[in-house]
């Protein structure tokens, strides 16, 4: 039996990079689940839909999951929006998703938006950037799904929403009212409703987001070097992991699965 009666993962470099598995995500995965583990995946990739993040695990690792085991910062970012709330998107399809689902409005036209909501979008425009500037200038609120300023691929580190983030804060002299996605509350608090009794275990490779994460909430963590983090050297000491492994795959014999 597992030690950990609830483990929460990190998709992007812990579960798969980009379209490749992670060695052994799939079979550590149906072994936790086997276990009786209460199995979630908490990421801050607000791009697609949920259950887009379901079939994904399923195509690439093999593990069928469900919705409701996964939070994203789409989400979270939605969650602190007002019902009917009018919200430009500048994001992917997870944020419209999540933003319609909450019982926000998405807007047409950046001069209608109360909100503006942005997140990493795979097929960002300057013109989606522009509207999303102009709207922010007008006075709307700027809610970032996160902050990260890359996400982990094969081929290396790419932009990720904090990048945009950046050119928004530069264009406009605004930081976000509210970062929505790990390690912050909106998320965290979207974690722990879904939690079952006992431990959490929080599983991941970046530090201020996974790690910082769990600490905040008092919950344990895994760093995995197999993403952002390939040195624990380079962790900083406020971030220090309960546990350090190698890969996804030594999860196992870690805590007992």
């Amino acid at each position: 039996m597992s030690t950990y009666a609830n483990l929460v993962f990190d998709l992007d470099g812990v579960v798969y990079l980009d379209g490749i598995e992670v060695f052994g995500a799939g079979a550590t995965l149906a072994a936790a689940s086997e276990a009786g583990c209460n199995v979630l995946f908490a990421t801050n990739n607000a791009s697609r839909p949920r259950a887009d993040f379901v079939a994904r695990i399923a195509d690439i690792t093999g593990y069928h999951a469900t919705v409701d085991q996964v939070v994203s910062s789409a989400m979270a970012a939605a969650s602190v929006l007002r019902t009917d709330e009018c919200v430009l998107a500048v994001a992917g399809p997870g944020v419209s998703e999540a933003i319609i689902d909450g019982g926000a409005r998405l807007a047409t036209d950046w001069h209608e938006a109360e909100t503006v909501v942005v997140g990493l979008d795979l097929e960002m425009t300057y013109q989606r950037l522009r509207d999303a500037a102009l709207a922010i200038r007008n006075g709307a609120r700027f809610i970032a799904t996160n902050d990260d300023s890359t996400f982990p691929a094969p081929d290396g580190l790419w932009p990720g929403a904090g990048s945009s983030i950046s050119f928004l804060t530069a264009a406009t002299d605004r930081l976000p009212d509210v970062v929505a996605g790990k390690p912050n509350r909106p998320i965290r608090t979207l974690i722990a409703g879904l939690l079952d009794d006992g431990p959490t275990l929080v599983i991941g490779d970046r530090p201020e987001t996974d790690l910082a994460t769990g600490q905040a909430e008092g919950w344990d963590t895994v760093l995995v070097l197999t993403g952002v983090t390939s040195d624990p050297k380079d962790v900083p000491d406020e971030y220090t992991p309960t546990y350090v492994i190698p890969s996804i795959s030594n999860l196992g014999d870690l805590i007992g699965l």
